[in-house]
């Protein structure tokens, strides 16, 4: 009997990017597999074009810190979500639900609950966002990144790691350097604010070229739409918008990273043993997770932080200087720590769910 899984979660890279540790061991143990996002999201393009994944598109809405004219009606973009979520687990009838989080993972966990699909979430902050609150709340099993999120979850939570594409391990540095044009002969600082991008960080860096140039050669994932034409050829900086699958050979030739604290991208940054300067989005941005996952990774010696509110170019250079002097006892730092990759014991949840169903 064929085995079937609903998979969900979207709105960043970081709530799509740990479903690639997983898919390939869900392929190789038969299950079939769908996947359940929004057609305008990011989570759109990640997944729809994987090869044996049937992706289903529902409406979405999110819950905005912020006054926009979106939070009046998108509460009913949410309801139809969940009515068409409900449309899909009456026809999938699947064994088991993931969801790894973000707004469009609400209406899906809502329906497979009311249809009485066994759930596992992960969360992958130091503390759960609001779509893992409600998951945690209707999930059979939860699987977190850091210890103390899982117990501050309780009994359903388990603490597994995070789930890492494999591909992120198959760069290579000779094709990093080739890819952005750089020599070798100084330290490469890769850059990257993440799957949206990120502003203040691009324009800081920027503005800190000059400064930092002579000592490394700088690789710039600026984000979609995010280039400077102005500093086209400049030599030792080059600027990308994303990197699909030349991304590994990117971080095969990073010697450090300044880098947002989302946590999925630390948790490959840290697997990886790559030495980082954390900027975390600020508090008023945000709901503060990032703040908390760059204060766990600092207090845990893996790890440097430069806040959002103390960065200009000066600070930046002088704290990147300071990375790229001490990457060595950082290096150690990051061999020393416990750090998990998750796929196997997210794999185990997933199994113990369905079985108890069987």
């Amino acid at each position: 009997m064929v085995k079937r899984i609903v998979l969900t979660g979207g709105g960043t890279a970081g709530h799509v990017t740990p479903h690639f540790g997983l898919i390939p061991k869900l392929k190789d143990e038969g299950y079939d597999i769908h996947y359940i996002g929004t057609e305008d999201g990011i989570e759109h393009g990640l997944i729809a074009r994987l090869p044996d994944i049937t992706y289903h598109v529902i409406q979405g809405g999110k819950l905005r810190r912020y006054f926009s004219l979106r939070n009046f009606t998108d509460p009913f973009r949410v309801l139809r979500g969940v009515l068409q979520s409900m449309g899909l687990m009456r026809a999938l009838k699947p064994d088991v639900c993931f969801s790894k989080g973000g707004f469009v993972s609400i209406p899906v966990v809502l329906a497979a609950w009311l249809f009485r699909v066994p759930i596992v979430c992960h969360e992958s902050d130091f503390t759960p966002g609001l779509a893992n609150r409600i998951g945690t709340a209707l999930a059979s099993r939860v699987a977190t990144t850091f210890p103390e999120c899982a117990q501050r979850l309780g009994q359903k939570a388990v603490f597994t790691g995070s789930p890492i594409r494999p591909e992120i391990f198959c760069g290579y540095r000779a094709q990093g350097l080739a890819l952005a044009g750089f020599a070798g002969q100084k330290p490469v600082l890769l850059t990257t604010g993440g799957s949206q991008g990120a502003q203040s960080v691009n324009q800081c860096l920027r503005q800190a070229l000059p400064a930092l140039l002579p000592r490394v050669d700088v690789l710039h994932l600026c984000g979609k739409g995010n280039l400077d034409v102005s500093l086209e050829g400049l030599e030792g900086y080059c600027q990308k918008e994303y990197l699909g699958a030349e991304l590994p050979d990117a971080l095969a030739a990073a010697d450090i990273v300044l880098s947002r604290a989302g946590s999925n991208t630390l948790s490959e940054l840290l697997h990886l043993r790559k030495p980082m300067l954390l900027v975390p989005y600020p508090l008023e941005a945000s709901r503060g997770d990032q703040v908390l996952n760059a204060e766990y990774f600092q207090r845990n010696g893996i790890a440097h932080v430069l806040p959002q509110n103390e960065m200009n170019a000066q600070t930046l250079a002088d704290a990147l200087f300071i990375l790229l002097d001490h990457r060595d006892e950082l290096d150690s730092a990051m061999a020393r720590y416990p750090a998990r990759e998750g796929t196997a014991a997210v794999l185990g949840l997933i199994h113990e769910v369905q079985e108890r169903t069987v």
